[in-house]
């Protein structure tokens, strides 16, 4: 997946695609819940091809440029031979910490999204993108979903972080806070980058599972790269269309966790009076990380 990609900020269109606008994917057999049968059998030689392809792309670019928390959770998920089956995949991740892989046909209601993730499930879009659209695909396939994220639900932290996300995406829905939201999850789930001991390291899913932005946000000198706040990352525009403007930087998972935990009702008031940011935005007193 190219970070060209809307992916998973699907907060920005689902809603005029779920009013009529043609969505990719085959929802005549999804449930209540959006829940369809993956039917591995039916993939074809060349989708699995296609796969280990994807697969052997991005397996070489990830070391020394993903945190090791996803390096290791690739390794467990043991997927390079094809495209995984959901099943196999959900039992491990059961195994490790609580949560489950659900097949769905492609983009779903965020009430639908945000229910899902509160109660531990992850949604994987079950069709797989054609050879044309190796670097760019304009909707979250089963590569981005499964390779994108999946390796770090099997980290303990991070897995508590995103049920609390769903958590109050639910509540957000309630309190007008969506877009708001919806930029903290592109700039941590998606695009999040990390501090190690080893120099900054990339754990959002859109850029690992990217061909080029997983090289571009470590190393080019355009972006800027900024310490993690959360008022200010809700306030912050992202592009859905070119590579990122700006990363947010994060300790660890333990602090991305504790620092989303309180209630984010005061935060959506005070939005509500205070200017968008550009995505280039450096505020005064702001110190831009700078090259890895």
């Amino acid at each position: 997946m190219d970070s060209k990609l809307s992916t998973d900020a699907f907060f920005a269109t689902v809603a005029e695609k779920s009013h009529g606008a043609a969505l990719r994917g085959d929802y005549a057999k999804a449930d209540a819940d959006y829940v369809v049968e993956q039917e591995w059998q039916a993939y074809t030689p060349e989708q699995h091809a296609l796969w280990r392809r994807l697969y052997e792309r991005q397996a070489k670019l990830v070391p020394g440029r993903a945190c090791d928390e996803f390096i290791e959770g690739l390794h467990h998920l043991d997927a390079a031979a094809g495209i995984p089956d959901l099943k196999r995949a959900s039992a491990l991740l059961f195994k490790a910490t609580g949560w489950q892989l659900v097949a769905v046909p492609g983009l779903v209601p965020e009430l639908t999204f945000f229910t899902h993730l509160a109660n531990r499930r992850f949604p994987v879009t079950v069709w797989l993108r054609t050879p044309e659209e190796f670097d760019y695909i304009v909707e979250p396939d089963i590569f981005h979903d499964f390779f994108g994220h999946v390796p770090l639900l099997l980290n303990p932290v991070f897995a508590d972080y995103l049920q609390q996300y769903g958590k109050a995406g639910l509540k957000a829905l309630e309190l007008g806070g969506l877009e708001n939201l919806a930029r903290l999850y592109w700039y941590t789930i998606e695009f999040g980058l990390i501090r190690t001991p080893q120099g900054l390291r990339a754990y959002g899913a859109g850029i690992l599972s990217s061909g080029g932005e997983v090289e571009y946000c470590l190393h080019s000198s355009v972006p800027r790269r900024i310490a993690l706040d959360v008022e200010r990352v809700m306030r912050t525009l992202y592009k859905i269309d070119t590579y990122q403007e700006t990363y947010f930087v994060i300790q660890d998972f333990q602090q991305l966790f504790e620092h989303t935990a309180p209630d984010f009702t005061p935060i959506y008031a005070r939005l509500k009076t205070l200017p968008t940011l550009p995505a280039d935005t450096l505020l005064p007193g702001e110190q831009n990380l700078g090259v890895m």
